[in-house]
């Protein structure tokens, strides 16, 4: 799943499952391996981790198309200036906010990449700053659709176990 502007890249893919063989644990059963690669004006990185569970993998492109289909609120700082995704998961890696929607069907989404995803300049830090690191992305509709069509494609392979 690729999103992407003029500035900015995200590209998040499942993977494995981080388990070859089934442990008989719902959750150690579940995890899947998600790889990425990013690219801001501050520099590239990638990163693969399992910290999705098949069920939260799933959660990802039903936001997606929520966001396209206009029912996803913006999500402003608090008063602190602190950010807080409206979709995450279990493990506070990747996560997914609004920032921004425009009258054209333009949306800025915030991608939240924490720890292991988090660029090389800040990872060490004992993750104090989970959920505050974001890249942002304007993208459309159409896009968005995309997107989430090619999450649920990647995920087919990688069934609840």
């Amino acid at each position: 799943m690729l999103l992407n502007d003029l500035s900015s890249s995200v590209d998040l893919r499942p993977v494995r499952y981080q388990f070859a063989t089934v442990r008989g644990d719902s959750y150690d059963d579940n995890w899947l391996v998600i790889d990425g690669t990013v690219t801001t004006p501050e520099g590239s990185w990638s990163f693969a981790d399992p910290c999705l569970l098949t069920n939260e993998a799933r959660q990802v492109s039903t936001w997606l198309r929520a966001v396209a289909a206009g029912t996803v609120g913006v999500t402003e700082p608090d008063a602190e200036g602190e950010l807080s995704p409206d979709t995450w998961f279990i493990e506070p890696v990747v996560a997914f906010s609004l920032a921004d929607r425009s009258e054209g069907g333009t949306a800025v989404i915030r991608i939240h990449l924490s720890l292991e995803a988090a660029p090389p300049w800040q990872q060490g830090d004992g993750g104090a700053d989970i959920y505050q690191y974001v890249v942002e992305v304007r993208t459309d509709t159409a896009a968005l659709l995309h997107a989430a069509d090619r999450w649920d494609l990647a995920l087919a392979s990688f069934p609840p176990r």
